[in-house]
This record gives C-alpha cells, sequence and structure tokens, in this order.
C-alpha cells in the first residue's frame, strides 16, 4: 500500500513539475510575441512622427498644396489611432490596422508627387533627410512585423503540440495572429512620369 501511494504521489508530483515547466514555456514564446507586436507598432510610431515634420517641410514649399498635406495628417491621425492587443486581436483588426496604414502610405504618396513638382525641395537637404528616415522606418517596420509573424509561428507551434495543447486549453492559451501582406501587394506598383 505505501508503495502504491508513493509510485501515486511521484507520478503526481512529475505532472505538476511538467505542468509549471509547460506553462512557464507557454508564458515565455507568448512575452516574445507580444513583445514582437509592440515592436511593429512602435516601428509604425516612428514613421508617423516623422510625417509631421515632412509635412512641415513640404508646407514651406508648396504653400497651395494644402488639400494634400491635409490628408496625410488626416491618415496619420485616423492611423495612429488603432492600437491592437496581440493577446486578442483578430484578422479583421489586423486587416484594419494595415488599411489604416495604407491609406497612409497613399497620402505620403501624394505628398512624394507634389514635392516632385518642386525641384528646389527635392534638393532641400532636410526633404532628403526625411524621406530617408522614412525609407528607413518602412524597412524597420518590414523587419519588425517579420519578426512578430515568426514569434507568433513559434507561440502558436508550442500551444498547439502535444502535450502542451492539454495546458494551453486548461490555462487559455489561444492561437494569434499574423500579420499578412495586404490584398494587390503582389501585383508591383506602376510608375509613371
Amino acid at each position: 500500500m505505501k508503495k502504491t501511494l508513493l509510485v501515486i504521489l511521484a507520478i503526481a508530483a512529475l505532472l505538476v513539475i511538467w505542468g509549471i515547466s509547460a506553462y512557464n514555456g507557454m508564458i515565455g514564446v507568448q512575452e516574445n510575441a507580444t513583445q514582437a507586436a509592440a515592436d511593429v507598432q512602435s516601428a509604425y510610431q516612428r514613421r508617423a512622427d516623422l510625417i509631421p515634420n515632412l509635412v512641415e517641410t513640404v508646407k514651406g514649399y508648396a504653400k497651395h498644396e494644402e488639400q494634400t498635406l491635409t490628408e496625410v495628417t488626416e491618415a496619420r491621425t485616423k492611423a495612429t489611432s488603432v492600437t491592437i492587443d496581440p493577446l486578442n486581436m483578430t484578422a479583421e483588426q489586423i486587416q484594419e490596422f494595415q488599411k489604416n496604414w495604407s491609406d497612409l502610405n497613399s497620402s505620403l504618396g501624394r505628398l512624394i508627387a507634389v514635392a516632385e513638382s518642386y525641384p528646389e525641395l527635392k534638393a532641400n537637404e532636410n526633404f532628403r533627410d526625411l524621406q530617408n528616415q522614412l525609407e528607413g522606418s518602412e524597412n524597420r517596420i518590414n523587419e519588425a512585423r517579420n519578426k512578430y509573424n515568426a514569434a507568433v509561428t513559434e507561440y502558436n507551434k508550442n500551444i498547439r503540440s502535444f502535450p502542451n495543447n492539454i495546458f494551453a486549453g486548461i490555462f487559455g492559451f489561444k492561437t494569434m495572429e499574423k500579420f499578412a501582406a495586404e490584398s494587390g501587394a503582389e501585383k508591383a506598383p506602376k510608375v509613371q512620369f
């Protein structure tokens, strides 16, 4: 009887230790994924922070292009008003987030086109620096999204694989959504001069 009780207690202790280890492992990969999501939002915010400087630089040269400048400012406000909670985000929320930033990209494209009409602006050192910083921001955003998707993949694999999926269900861990390319992104943009 004592041996049976000891075996049962040993098995229970192993299960508890195993459960704690699985739980802590899931917390670790979840934290990596949520940190990666915060990095994506930070990269987008960096770009948004550069836009007022770009708008002010263009304003100095192109006072009569007020509508384009207003559109950029409004698109920036809309894009920065949406935040996502990586633990509770849905595919629809990611699409809305991406659409707002896509709208901002479109208005920035129009702003750059306006700037092309002003040779003295194109040659302005501040404008060139801001364009370079925006390009760098785009690269950072792409890198942050790739890292986020990799972290989410690792997290989802961890909580969906057996036997972790048992503990994930018990402790309420849910799969996370990834960033995906916007529809139409597979087509190269048409450049016309």
